[in-house]
């Protein structure tokens, strides 16, 4: 079964959901020295990046109004691939620079197209 846009933008919403979650307390030393939060969040930020991937596939112009969408699907085939060139401190700086902004334009990315979905049916 082929999914739709949405899916893909519920997807990506829900992992920042969970990520801002995860670290909304910690520390950027909690954060370089937990194996079970680093996880987590590398994960959800895999997460995220396939499911853009995907939609890029789907809807090129839609993923496109995604901020920063090809260094995030770059950064999901590092998590992925490269795991060893991965520097903490960096996603610890992404994370609080950029996901807040990421989840509020994806949350409304998605909010547009339930909204053109709903009108057209």
């Amino acid at each position: 079964m082929k999914r739709d846009r949405s899916a893909f933008l519920w997807d990506m919403q829900q992992g920042c959901a969970a990520i801002l979650g995860f670290i909304v307390d910690a520390t950027p030393e909690r954060y370089e020295q937990d194996l079970l939060l680093r996880s987590a969040v590398e994960r959800q930020l895999q997460n995220v990046g396939e499911a853009l991937s995907q939609l890029a596939r789907l809807d090129a112009d839609l993923a496109g109004r995604v901020p920063r969408h090809r260094q995030l699907i770059a950064f999901r085939n590092v998590l992925v691939h490269g795991y060893a060139a991965l520097n903490h401190g960096e996603v610890w700086r992404v994370l609080h620079e950029n996901l807040p902004e990421l989840h509020a334009a994806v949350s409304g990315l998605l909010d547009q197209v339930q909204s053109q979905r709903g009108s057209s049916e």
